[in-house]
């Protein structure tokens, strides 16, 4: 099927043919996608080249989806304009996950919601991914109540003008800053702008896709979402209240069972998840698992993912290989 890729010279974008090109998706005829500045450059797919094009003329092409990786502005105006053509988006911004009239899928937990006439579908943050992929099935067997989430993200969460801060801050030359603080040698509390309830907005973002892609309203989430000088992969510490007791056993056999998850929890020899082994890896990764021994029915876990394969580009290819596999492309 023609696949159009909008957004196709950003980091994400990047990302996305690689695991277009890895996941083997049916792909027939590619259309790169990005600015009108970077109209005519090439990208390779397959070892073959491509030109970027104009939406216009992407839109024009008919491809059956549309995978979106240009920030919000741009999928406010370019994703009704694909839709309305016919053509199914993929939105990776936040732009459209918490219209109440837009799908916030991760397809390990909600594909089952999607249907042909979904023609604008929103790809969640990549710290809620990661997070409600390792906290599923433990919320369907104990139901979770309450989440106190810390989060550890790496630089190419922001793109390459924060990959470049810190290779430069590395190498000790001058350039342009992504932050407005060092980030090497240096961790910033702050990941996107600051609400007036005190909150920066993708903290704020972990609340509410976390209430909607678990399809529960009443579970509270507190979050504290941090930038590290780590080159790729975010990690989380999440303390969770359930419900109901749990046997940690069961925790970790039902963990060890959920598809797209990995247990790694071996403190005997030092065993756990790291951003540099999840690097270029599609699960999500846990572990330190253990009780909270200061409140019941509460779990500690730390998760780990690679945040520019599960928690953009992998989840959004993911939902267009549903789609498919269901026929509601067109």
């Amino acid at each position: 099927m023609k696949v159009a890729v909008v957004g196709a010279t950003g980091l994400v974008g990047t990302k996305m043919l690689q695991v277009l090109a890895e996941r083997n998706f049916p792909v027939t005829e590619l259309i790169p996608v990005a600015s009108r500045k970077s109209v005519g450059k090439q990208v390779e797919f397959k070892g073959k080249k491509y030109s970027v094009v104009s939406a216009d003329d992407a839109i024009a092409a008919k491809p059956a989806v549309a995978l979106f990786s240009a920030g919000g502005s741009t999928s406010l105006e370019w994703a009704p304009k694909f839709a309305a053509a016919g053509i199914t988006v993929i939105d990776n911004s936040s732009a459209w996950r918490m219209d109440p009239t837009k799908k916030l899928i991760v397809p390990e937990l909600n594909a089952d919601v999607l249907t042909a006439e979904d023609k604008i579908i929103a790809n969640p943050n990549c710290s809620t991914i990661q997070m409600v992929v390792a906290l599923n099935p433990l919320h369907k067997k104990y139901k979770v109540k309450r989440i106190v989430v810390s989060t550890y993200q790496s630089v190419t969460g922001t793109g390459v003008k924060a990959v470049t801060q810190l290779s430069n801050e590395r190498k000790g030359v001058s350039g342009e800053m992504a932050y407005k603080y060092p980030i090497d040698l240096n961790v910033i509390p702050q990941i996107d702008v600051f609400l007036d309830n005190g909150y920066t907005k993708e903290e704020m973002k972990m609340v509410n896709e976390t209430r909607k892609i678990m399809r529960d309203e009443s579970i509270r989430v507190t979050a504290t979402t941090v930038r590290i000088p780590v080159m790729g992969g975010h990690s989380e510490s999440v303390n969770v209240e359930f419900a109901s007791e749990f046997d940690l056993g069961e925790v970790r056999s039902l963990l060890c069972k959920a598809p797209g998850v990995v247990v790694v929890d071996d403190p005997a020899t030092q065993q756990y998840p790291m951003p540099r082994d999840a690097h270029e890896r599609d699960e999500v990764f846990v572990g330190r698992l253990r009780r909270d021994e200061t409140q019941e029915r509460t779990l500690n876990m730390w998760v780990v993912s690679d945040n520019l394969r599960k928690g953009a580009a992998t989840n959004a290819v993911q939902i267009a290989e549903y789609l498919a596999d269901k026929g509601l492309l067109s």
